[in-house]
């Protein structure tokens, strides 16, 4: 809705696209109340947003510049109502979508406040949602987006995909917004529950739309959705009945999705082409070695080792070196797994991340040094994000009373 509202009015009415689309919420909550909610709730919101527009365009044309690319269509009472009616046709809408997001990624900002207005305008992540994707601080976070709409708003249009010139550039920076919307749905930091398959599902959905652009299916893209693929393949089973966290080691794999799991191999496949080794091409090889292991027992550890190896080299950070550390304790033990742990570089950064103390108190428990693990588990447990995530830390602290071990979630 925001983004076919700001081509309507030009990117320099930001503001009063995301003002029509609050109103349409605003109506939704007034209208569903009474008459109960639609069949098709998106089409009744994006009605109310197109009427909502209707009128704007009708009241303020004369006094406010809207979109220079709508031209004259947008003064004519002729031709204004045709010319919402086809900017809300479905086609229009991805196109809309595909010039928004290429039009937050505007070389003049930096590629968090980049992805930051991805997030927001498309994905509908609150400020608090992208402060925790970027394990900033609110303010921090609110700056970032002020700053960035004001870039934005500063432009005469949204972005032509037949710029192939800037096109390229401006794609790392969507593909990065797609991938951090994806992983706030996978294990993200929501205070309502520790999985949201409907960001998992738009992360994919939006993937897939940049496929749908040759110039923008290019291998790490394809790689980016075989990741989101192997990952989605697992939603099923990483809760369960009760919404509580299963650990990868106790999922049962018949579970697994086997038509993404497919999927994703061969958009991996497609990906394997040219010279280009993106971030995604190594952490789908990862997904990809976790969902071809028949169990948890069978899985190449070693393997996975060394595409967390590349990995750093790729893209360095302290969750990656996080997630070697557990896969170097698979195969070296877990003192090994400990002392990798403890030379994380940037440790700081992990502070507000549970699964950094509960891997040091998995890998102390397993060495047998029950007292040690409760302490971090119970360190872990203060930073519990969610309901589910505090239910599955009070097993692992309950858990050291009888030294049980379960593997990393």
């Amino acid at each position: 809705m925001v983004a076919t509202l700001t081509r309507i009015f030009g990117v320099h009415n930001l503001a009063l696209a995301e003002d029509v689309v609050q109103d349409a919420f605003c109506r939704a909550l007034e209208v569903w109340k009474f008459r109960g909610v639609p069949d098709n709730p998106s089409a009744w919101l994006m009605t109310a947003a197109r009427n909502r527009a209707l009128d704007v365009l009708r009241r303020e044309r004369t006094a406010r510049r809207f979109a220079p690319e709508m031209g004259r269509l947008l003064e004519s009472e002729w031709t204004l109502t045709p010319t919402l009616e086809e900017a809300f046709g479905p086609h229009a809408i991805k196109d809309d979508q595909l010039r928004m997001m290429f039009s937050c990624c505007n070389p003049r900002l930096s590629e968090p406040a980049q992805i930051a207005l991805v997030l927001q305008l498309l994905c509908g992540f609150s400020v608090r949602e992208i402060a925790a994707a970027f394990l900033i601080g609110f303010a921090a976070a609110e700056k970032r987006l002020t700053r960035a709409k004001k870039v934005l708003a500063a432009s005469e249009r949204l972005f032509e995909i037949a710029d192939a010139g800037d096109f390229a550039a401006r794609l790392g920076a969507v593909q990065r917004a797609l991938y951090l919307l994806f992983n706030e749905g996978y294990h993200g930091a929501s205070p309502e529950t520790a999985v949201r398959v409907e960001l998992c599902r738009e992360a994919i959905r939006l993937a897939a739309l940049l496929l749908e652009q040759p110039l923008a299916a290019t291998p790490a893209t394809r790689a980016l959705y075989a990741l989101m693929c192997f990952d989605a393949a697992r939603l099923a089973a990483r809760v369960d009945a009760s919404g509580d966290l299963v650990s990868l080691a106790d999922q049962d794999r018949s579970r697994w999705d086997p038509r993404l799991i497919a999927e994703g191999r061969r958009e991996l496949e497609l990906a394997a082409t040219g010279d280009e080794l993106s971030e995604y091409h190594v952490e789908a090889a990862i997904a990809a070695v976790h969902t071809c292991a028949p169990s948890a027992g069978e899985t190449d550890w070693r393997r996975i080792v060394a595409l967390y190896d590349a990995l750093l080299r790729v893209r360095p950070s302290p969750v990656v070196e996080l997630n070697r550390a557990i896969a170097i304790a698979q195969v070296e033990g877990p003192q090994r797994g400990l002392e990798e742990l403890r030379t994380i570089a940037d440790p700081e950064r992990l502070a507000a991340y549970p699964f950094y103390p509960a891997a040091l108190g998995e890998l102390e428990l397993r060495c047998g040094r029950a007292a040690t693990a409760r302490e971090h588990f119970r360190s872990a447990l203060a930073l519990a994000r969610n309901s589910s995530e505090r239910r599955f830390l009070e097993r692992r602290v309950a858990a050291c009373a009888s030294c049980g071990h379960s593997g990393a979630v």
